[in-house]
């Protein structure tokens, strides 16, 4: 793994407030627990969500499993910190836990 791939990610999920590494994009999610997590997202009004389709780049989708200790995708960061996969951003958001974290 290059270490210039993992320097990629930390910068990205640093420098943006929201970042979704999925299948496919926000417009045309490639799996039914990446479109879930873009519902989610748009449900609490985020605006600027930062995507990454792991489908364009092995190295990429490789890297992010890595990066977290995480073995699926999608990969929610919000704020620079991982935050999970589908299920725990539904459990998050059915709490209310998410929107905190995201607007609080």
């Amino acid at each position: 793994m290059s270490s210039e791939v993992q320097d990629w990610i930390r910068e990205t999920v640093t420098k943006n407030q929201v970042v979704l590494f999925m299948k496919g994009t926000a417009q045309f999610p490639q799996c039914g627990f990446s479109g879930r997590a873009i519902q989610i997202l748009k449900g609490l009004g985020v605006e600027n969500i930062a995507t990454v389709n792991v489908l364009d780049d092995a190295e990429v989708r490789q890297a992010i499993k890595e990066y977290s200790n995480w073995p699926t995708i999608p990969q929610l960061y919000v704020k620079g910190e991982f935050i999970g996969g589908s299920d725990i951003m539904s459990e998050m958001y059915e709490s209310g836990e998410l929107q905190k974290l995201i607007h609080g």
